[in-house]
């Protein structure tokens, strides 16, 4: 495996990210955040080249991609102020969502049962989503928003999952270990936003959980299926 360099330096970009935004510079903070967003979005092109197969790997590169332009969406809430800053947190939630999808779209070829991989996410999703509603106060709109959102991140989870259980490989076993931390960073930070109070240990999980998941995506290009 090559390029494991670009880890921690995407890691350590991200803590500094994470002290930046806690000081309160903001718009510095979302640059620094694309940045080691970008760092996430190189290991996966430079893992392209090696990659079996070259139409997984477009479209997991365009997933990272998508993440990337996200996460700066993201945290334009602390830039904005009011219905600018709403709307940049929607936003956020669509690219990502739109990431999801092309994770989902590289895998299908792989997956042998994606009906019930479907059905199965779907049942699981409403019951994570009444777990979590029990825990925050949120809008009508973002609760319809995170629906479909981490509908289609647990469906890209039961779909890695089935695919790595049908077919064991390495590259399976690392795609598989990104969605799942990506979707519990997804889990905590909606718990934290919306929840009654927010904690900033929450954050920093949320964050390093997230890009470890990244990481391990762009990764997966590069070991065998």
């Amino acid at each position: 495996m090559q390029y494991l360099i670009l880890c921690p330096i995407c890691l350590l970009i991200a803590v500094v990210f994470i002290i930046v935004e806690k000081s309160g510079r903001y718009v510095a903070a979302d640059i620094i955040k694309g940045l080691a967003s970008a760092v996430f979005v190189a290991l996966g092109l430079l893992g392209v080249p090696g990659c079996s197969d070259p139409a997984f790997a477009r479209m997991v590169v365009i997933g990272l991609v998508l993440g990337a332009v996200a996460d700066v969406l993201l945290n334009l809430r602390y830039v904005f102020e009011g219905n600018k800053a709403k709307l940049a947190f929607l936003a956020g939630i669509v690219v990502f969502l739109a990431g999801h999808i092309c994770y989902i779209i590289a895998s299908l070829p792989y997956c042998p049962g994606i009906v019930p991989c479907v059905i199965i996410g779907v049942v699981l999703t409403c019951a994570l989503l009444y777990w979590i509603f029990q825990r925050i106060e949120a809008s009508t709109v973002f609760k319809v928003f995170g629906f479909f959102y981490l509908g289609a991140i647990v469906i890209l989870n039961c779909v890695a999952l089935f695919i790595l259980v049908t077919s064991f490989s390495q590259h399976w076993l690392v795609f598989f270990a990104g969605t799942l931390l990506f979707l519990v960073s997804d889990v905590i930070l909606i718990l934290n936003n919306f929840g009654p109070k927010q904690s900033f240990a929450m954050r920093v999980s949320n964050l390093l959980l997230y890009y470890v998941g990244q990481l391990l995506i762009a990764l997966s290009l590069q070991l065998p299926f």
